[in-house]
């Protein structure tokens, strides 16, 4: 099926390369079982996404049911998704089929699956693997034939890292992956999705649909949209039953926009000026690097005060007030403890023959370097375990993966 035709039948709206290839790719992968993981930020459209799939697939006239992972309680999901048996907990006071047994046949959406426990993330990997589970409290094994399109605002792989997500099933949810481009990684998409958006809300509100004048239009663009198409279309429904002009400016549309001005990455004008025509930085980069900057003047800073401290001993901590206080704004004032500086005469030993001999401290410089320490620290792991990898990564808090990628990487022979 052409993308086109997907976007008609489904009302996607965008041109966007990326939303092209994204669509391009449920397409080919609906009419098959592979397991799907959907990836994009918060407010995407992810779920539409998984409805396409469903309504391409052989499985469109069986049930779909979409399933928030985040919105159920830990003490619960289980029972949710593979069902109990009477009596198996406090509150069970009847048998209940899951989700997994309801769909039977179909197709079931997990969004947010980077919130679901641990344990409940071994049963799915059972029914991903061999289409069984067992109902909580019971023994006896359950057969069910259901697809799994599973999505995620977060980074699934960094969460593997920190032990708070199952790697063999990171790898089995992710089959086919598609990623949904954010909103602000399509501009081109924005005034088109605004009017379709507008004309809808008129429909329903009977009302005559508003419309942006340029100016608007190119402020709705080069808002960043962090909540993305949902953002948008509140939006829009908030200008179409609130504007008492149907001919939008600029003017009147900053009143229905969050401020943005304490948000980075920034947009900024061409021209190169703030809205207020005070100068300002050219882009997000200009940005990073005066804070790079700032940071490397303060660390001098900090190295030049302590070399007088330890090199003079009626350093004055008058000469360096005015930066003392910078660092003291950087903590609330009532969490703020200044540094005790003291000027009194370092330790003095005195000889046999009278003369006084001050002890100097040599500084050892010690190497910073964080590859060097991750390798120091895979060395020491792997010694107090004798050399057990699964031991040693548990240590270290990684994945054994992650740390046979860390030995070959640092060349460290066991």
């Amino acid at each position: 099926m052409e993308i086109q035709s997907i976007k008609n039948r489904f009302g996607i709206i965008g041109n966007s390369p990326a939303l092209n290839y994204a669509l391009q790719v449920a397409a080919q992968v609906a009419n098959t079982d592979l397991t799907v993981l959907i990836a994009g930020e918060s407010g995407v459209g992810k779920e539409a996404f998984s409805l396409t799939i469903h309504a391409l697939s052989g499985r469109k006239h069986n049930p779909f049911i979409a399933v928030n992972c985040g919105a159920i309680p830990e003490g619960t999901i289980d029972s949710e998704l593979f069902g109990h048996e009477k009596g198996s907990f406090t509150g069970a006071v009847d048998f209940r089929k899951g989700y997994f047994e309801t769909v039977n046949g179909g197709t079931i959406f997990l969004d947010e699956i980077g919130e679901m426990p641990l344990g409940t993330q071994a049963r799915l990997l059972r029914v991903l693997e061999a289409g069984e589970f067992i109902r909580v409290g019971s023994s006896k094994v359950q057969k069910t034939d259901v697809r799994v399109i599973a999505a995620t605002n977060k980074d699934l792989l960094e969460l593997t890292d920190k032990g708070k997500f199952r790697e063999d099933l990171y790898y089995r949810l992710s089959t086919v992956p598609i990623r949904v481009p954010a909103l602000r990684d399509r501009v081109e998409d924005i005034p088109l999705l605004f009017r379709k958006f507008a004309v809808d809300f008129a429909e329903r509100y009977k009302t005559a649909p508003v419309q942006l004048d340029e100016e608007a239009k190119n402020l709705l663009i080069n808002y960043p949209w962090p909540g993305n198409v949902r953002e948008l279309k509140n939006i829009a429904e908030q200008i179409s039953v609130l504007s008492e002009d149907k001919q939008v400016t600029a003017t009147a549309l900053r009143r229905f926009l969050p401020e943005t001005g304490n948000r980075l990455p920034m947009v900024v004008p061409s021209n190169g000026t703030a809205s207020n025509g005070s100068p300002e930085f050219a882009n997000e980069r200009e940005i990073l690097y005066k804070l790079f900057f700032d940071m490397k003047k303060d660390v001098t800073e900090l190295k030049k005060m302590f070399l007088e401290i330890v090199q003079n001993p009626s350093f004055n901590a008058s000469q360096h007030a005015a930066f003392l206080n910078e660092l003291k704004e950087l903590k609330p004032a009532d969490a703020y403890q200044p540094p005790a500086i003291t000027t009194a005469a370092q330790p003095m030993m005195i000889h046999n023959n009278g003369h006084e001999d001050i002890h100097h401290h040599e500084e050892v410089e010690e190497s910073l370097n964080i590859m060097d320490k991750e390798k120091e620290l895979i060395v020491k792991a792997l010694k107090k375990h004798k050399g057990k990898r699964k031991d040693a990564a548990s240590d270290l808090g990684i994945s054994e993966r992650t740390l046979y990628r860390k030995l070959k990487e640092y060349d460290i022979s066991e």
